[in-house]
């Protein structure tokens, strides 16, 4: 990492500039400086500096936008958004989990040259990778299915986003291995997150293979 690269990903230390990242990152369109304060409990002042300060360092991009939809006299200024960079970093934002998906693949080739075959022992060590983190999960036994794994995928780099009756994952933790194998990866991904409700005991919801441009391909739903 050269360093610029190493200033821009520092700049994240702070608190409060770190929580107004996350959140333009999570949204799925540019959001505004009244919005981003909003969503995070800062003032407009300190919220306006935090994000032109990602600006300036790389991570975050502007766009400025009527958000009315009026042209010509009379329809405003346009809206200053803010959106994350394409900018590539080193250090991957949003975090990335190839070594989840590598142990998972490591103990499906040990199943199989056991002698079971080999598409069982994909989805069966996925599945059970799932189920162990569900599992080791406390202290969530009360609280509504989706906000929970949501709160258990955020901590696996996924980005949930938590919708009325969905829970959308807006970041692939194996982005560059689905790109690749696609099929493969987005079935282990499925199975891993079923095994992530069945480790929290909740049969009211489902993961869904959902395919999305710019998301993760699995999607949480209520089961039926």
């Amino acid at each position: 990492m050269d360093l610029t690269q190493a200033a821009s990903i520092g700049a994240l230390a702070d608190a409060n500039r770190r929580a107004l990242y996350e959140y333009v990152v999570s949204e799925p369109e540019p959001v505004g400086r009244e919005q981003a304060a909003t969503a995070v409990d800062l003032p407009l002042h300190t919220a306006s500096f935090h994000l032109d300060r990602l600006v300036a360092e790389g991570l975050l991009e502007v766009e400025f936008r009527r958000l009315t939809g009026r042209t010509g006299p009379g329809a405003g200024r346009p809206s200053k958004l803010y959106r994350r960079a394409d900018r590539a970093f080193a250090v991957s934002l949003p975090p990335r989990r190839y070594d989840l998906v590598g142990d998972i693949l490591a103990e499906a080739v040990s199943r199989a040259a056991g002698g079971e075959s080999l598409d069982r022992s994909l989805a069966a060590s996925a599945r059970e990778e799932g189920q162990a983190l569900g599992a080791a999960v406390t202290g969530m036994s009360h609280e509504p299915t989706l906000p929970a794994v949501a709160e258990v995928l955020a901590g696996q780099g996924y980005q949930p986003r938590l919708g009325d009756d969905v829970v959308t994952l807006r970041n692939c933790p194996f982005d560059d291995l689905a790109r690749k194998h696609t099929q493969l990866v987005c079935g282990l991904n499925r199975t891993f997150v079923q095994g992530v409700l069945d480790g929290l005991e909740r049969a009211d919801a489902t993961a869904c293979l959902e395919p999305e441009a710019g998301s993760c391909c699995v999607k949480v739903r209520p089961t039926g």
